[in-house]
């Protein structure tokens, strides 16, 4: 059983359509749970419960074999399933991943439809440095993972490394080969990186400071496992 959090705006789009060509019908989507568009007592609160409430329950009776979307990996804590629960997420440069999803949001607005922060976004007319530095969004990361920490993951990507990193997910957890496919991608992105001055990634990098310090640890994370596997 895989739980695989999708953190907005580090490919989770496109991982998840590898996730589908995978499991197919096994695959579930968790998307109502909208983090980012409650508050952080609701969120944690519901989070807590159900950790509680599927502490050494069998989640393969829901009939899937994956779980991916945007919810806290929380829930799933103390959960059990016939074989070994496998949690995997991926992570991206922190002030890259806000422009990201800025520009996303600006593109993306469904009236009626968007979540309520989003909204908020868009009637309000925010710009690239407000939703930067608004208290909703910030540390992102430390949101989706209030209460489990990085060392529970059996897998972190690294979104810069798309490709290669897909193909280490393949080989140690599911154990096949993955064809890397690309979604929600910004058509007017062309470079790599988005442009940003050095007044405002300072001020970003000092707000979300906290993420800064999960992606580095991540960074680690991954070196380490590159040392282990030469080793091994």
């Amino acid at each position: 059983m895989l739980i695989s959090i999708h953190m907005p705006k580090t490919a989770g789009s496109s991982f998840q359509a590898t996730l589908a060509a995978h499991y197919g019908d096994a695959l579930l989507l968790r998307y109502q749970d909208q983090p980012l568009h409650r508050s952080a007592w609701s969120r944690n609160f519901d989070a807590s419960v159900d950790c509680l409430r599927n502490r050494g329950y069998k989640v393969t009776k829901i009939n899937a074999d994956c779980i991916h979307g945007h919810f806290l990996p929380l829930r799933y804590r103390f959960s059990e399933a016939d074989a070994p629960l496998q949690f995997v997420t991926w992570l991206r440069e922190p002030v890259q991943r806000l422009l990201s999803h800025y520009n996303y949001w600006l593109r993306s607005y469904q009236p009626g439809q968007s979540g309520l922060l989003h909204q908020r976004m868009i009637e309000e007319k925010w710009t690239l440095e407000q939703f930067a530095l608004c208290k909703e969004i910030r540390n992102l990361y430390s949101i989706f993972l209030w209460g489990f920490p990085l060392s529970k993951f059996d897998f972190i990507g690294i979104t810069e490394d798309y490709d290669n990193e897909l193909e280490q997910f393949g080989q140690r957890i599911l154990h096949a080969p993955t064809v890397p496919e690309e979604h929600n991608r910004n058509p007017e992105q062309t470079d790599m990186e988005y442009a940003v001055s050095k007044t405002l990634r300072r001020d970003i990098e000092k707000a979300h400071a906290a993420d800064m310090r999960l992606y580095h640890q991540a960074l680690t994370m991954r070196d380490q496992r590159a040392i282990n596997s030469t080793i091994n």
